[in-house]
């Protein structure tokens, strides 16, 4: 029988999966700003919710999103095992089989939708179901090996759960919980392209038909700054719609301005190495505007309901 060697050097027969790979299959990177995006969307809405029950509509968003995450590995086992970032998942790793992957996909994106309709809302429990169809149908198995904009359709699926959080204390879509869906939409093509400039020739040998790989790295460029400047200037319907004030503003401003910066130091990089380096540079921010952003609109809600407490 076959061993493979695990992340601590110790090694582990093909096949016999632990804990971690199982957590590893829900994309634990990706479900923490799953977590992080719902919270916003749940605490700054109006009204309020139970903490019993906001922690049971967090962990099934959270456990839909990784349900999302292990459906997706399921079926691009076969291109993870070309990409040298993905290699060493559970499943091209040989530690988890296509088929427990997908049961287990399958197991907790039922369970998850049915928790938390039944906590909350249906609305919510629907935006939830819907947004694991669209992640592991629409994006993983049509869009992301068909076309250069699977990013930018598939991103809805990390955009929705702002909107989830938002309907597990109103029960409704409003237009201030499309603003912060909208937000996070136009972030991800910025933020995926950057990576893909720099991790092009990975995405080339799978067959994956990413932007730079399409339509070339100067385009590429011009289409991450045009997002660029659409995502700062949308950052501010927050504060147009109330939901943000001026805290919110200024932190919009700034994280705004700066991604726009590096944008422009990414469009006007004069070699292939320069290059590079921004395109690492942008997606490194990237990583953290979102964080920085929300960050100031829970601040924002924080002093407003505080002042609404003592009024």
């Amino acid at each position: 029988m076959a061993y493979i060697d695990d992340s601590k050097g110790m090694p582990a027969l093909a096949g016999e999966a632990r804990v971690e790979d199982y957590l590893a299959l829900l994309k634990p990177r990706v479900m923490s700003l799953v977590v992080f995006t719902a919270l916003v969307g749940m605490l700054v809405a109006p009204g309020g919710i139970n903490p019993v029950i906001g922690l049971i509509a967090i962990v099934c968003i959270a456990i839909g999103g990784g349900a999302s995450g292990a459906l997706n590995m399921w079926y691009d086992a076969d291109i993870d095992a070309i990409m040298s970032r993905t290699q060493n998942r559970p499943i091209p790793a040989g530690r988890i089989t296509s088929g427990e992957a997908l049961s287990f996909g399958l197991i907790l994106s039922g369970f998850s939708v049915a928790l938390l309709g039944l906590a909350t809302n249906w609305v919510a429990g629907g935006l939830l179901a819907f947004t694991i169809f669209f992640y592991a149908v629409i994006y993983t198995i049509w869009l992301k090996r068909s076309t250069p904009q699977n990013i930018v359709i598939g991103g809805a699926a990390g955009a929705f759960p702002t909107m989830i959080g938002w309907a597990a204390v109103t029960g409704t879509i409003t237009w201030e919980s499309l603003a912060l869906f909208l937000i996070v939409f136009l972030w991800t093509p910025p933020h995926f392209w950057a990576l893909a400039l720099y991790k092009q020739g990975d995405y080339a040998a799978a067959g994956i038909p990413m932007m730079p790989n399409v339509a070339g790295e100067a385009s590429t460029k011009r289409q991450i700054f045009v997002y660029s400047v659409i995502l700062a200037v949308s950052a501010f319907l927050p504060v147009y719609l109330g939901t943000g004030g001026w805290i919110y503003g200024a932190v919009a401003v700034i994280t705004g301005a700066s991604f726009v910066y590096l944008a422009v130091r990414l469009l006007r990089a004069p070699t292939n190495v320069d290059m590079r380096k921004a395109a690492r540079r942008l997606f490194t921010y990237s990583l953290s505007y979102l964080f920085v952003l929300f960050l100031g609109l829970l601040t924002d809600s924080f002093i407003a309901r505080l002042g609404g407490f003592w009024s």
